[in-house]
């Protein structure tokens, strides 16, 4: 069925809708799910859509109109039904983060691509390649909070989860037959454990120091570049858009290293544009003002592993690496990072010190640990 021909999602926008949907959702083993944000249009993210498909019906919440999405709940938190997403991790994390919810019993056809060896893990891709669907990529990058939503929108949205029910049964044969299921699975479980941040807060102070080049510069510069930043997040938090949008870092460095004191300056700064100093012009000079008189900032030390630490990392690296390449998968399939650093720092000796390593499931001890204890064991 191509996508023209496809009946029209059912848009939820007020509480009996979301409970004809809770209700609908009830009766399905297999719902896929999918989000929207608006991570490029605002301070602070928040999810705008949650788009579900069951076999005769797509379904797209509208979170900006409905305050209350607690029936939701049960049915993420239901280990009896699989929620299909394609690259889970950012969807979990964001509705966790926006609703408290828990999860159980994840699919993430992307990961299982990924676990398959495919050429193609996008999702356009993917739908291209096995069921001839083209997705339009003009609401990419939408801002998925405006309203109206139109037509076109809900459509683009809905194709996000139309097919993965059928992609993940295509999926679920090709790990089952390449005996991946296990591994698969581990990977699916770890997604639903993930912790992303509960709240969404603005950056730390210090947080002016990751800016490119910022380490850089003179003590006293770094302290003009420190009251710049916070100027840019002021204002960023004021209006409501991403930090980029009120200034770039490159600008804030020219800023920083020039440190002009009057306003027909700031037009030789390169990328001040004319309305940013219409707008800003009077801000960004007291935060100048305010550096050039306050003490220079400490630049944060960084925590260096150790001689035996590094070498071990390395090692682990190189085996990883060996065995993605003789498999045809991207090395963070054989194991994330964060095992591999957990793994170099704590350096177990046994199989049941493996089962304290993080991200180091029961699939990964059984298939790696007898090679990376003997690879451990090599150092010491």
């Amino acid at each position: 069925m191509s996508p023209s021909s496809l009946a029209p999602p059912v848009l939820v926008a007020d509480q009996e809708s979301l409970g004809q949907l809770v209700r609908a959702l009830a009766s399905c083993p297999i719902v896929a799910v999918d989000t929207e944000s608006n991570s490029l249009h605002a301070y602070r993210e928040r999810v705008c859509l949650i788009q579900f498909s069951i076999p005769d019906a797509d379904y797209i919440v509208d979170p900006i109109r409905l305050t209350e999405l607690g029936g939701l709940a049960p049915f993420f938190a239901n280990p009896a039904q699989q929620k299909v997403f394609h690259a889970a991790e950012y969807d979990l994390v964001c509705l966790r983060r926006d609703y408290r919810f828990e999860f159980a019993n994840i699919f993430d056809t992307m990961s299982a691509a990924r676990t398959l060896g495919w050429p193609q893990v996008g999702l356009a891709g993917i739908l291209a390649l096995h069921f001839g669907v083209t997705m339009n990529k003009k609401y990419q990058r939408a801002d998925w909070k405006r309203r109206p939503l139109t037509p076109e929108q809900l459509d683009y949205a809905r194709l996000d989860t139309h097919y993965l029910a059928a992609l993940r049964e295509k999926q679920l044969q090709a790990l089952t037959a390449a005996g991946c299921w296990p591994e698969a699975h581990e990977e699916f479980e770890r997604l639903a454990r993930l912790r992303g941040g509960v709240e969404n807060p603005g950056p730390a102070p210090a947080a002016f120091w990751r800016v490119k080049g910022a380490r850089d510069l003179p003590p006293a510069q770094a302290a003009v570049l420190q009251m710049l930043f916070a100027y840019r997040e002021q204002q960023a938090e004021r209006t409501d858009c991403p930090p980029f949008k009120i200034m770039g870092e490159a600008t804030l460095m020219e800023l920083a290293r020039r440190a002009p004191r009057h306003a027909a300056d700031l037009a030789a700064v390169p990328g001040m544009t004319p309305d940013q100093i219409r707008r800003h012009a009077e801000g960004v000079l007291r935060a100048i003002e305010q550096g050039l008189g306050a003490p220079a900032p400490s630049v944060p030390t960084e925590d260096r592993e150790s001689d035996e630490v590094q070498d071990r990392y390395d090692r682990l690296h190189t085996w990883r690496k060996n065995r993605a390449k003789a498999r045809g998968v991207e090395s963070d399939v054989i194991l994330p990072r964060t095992a591999l650093w957990d793994l170099a720092r704590r350096s177990p000796r046994s199989h049941v010190e493996l089962a304290q390593i993080a991200d180091f499931g029961a699939w990964r001890r059984e298939t790696y640990g007898a090679e990376i204890l003997a690879l451990l064991s090599r150092g010491r």
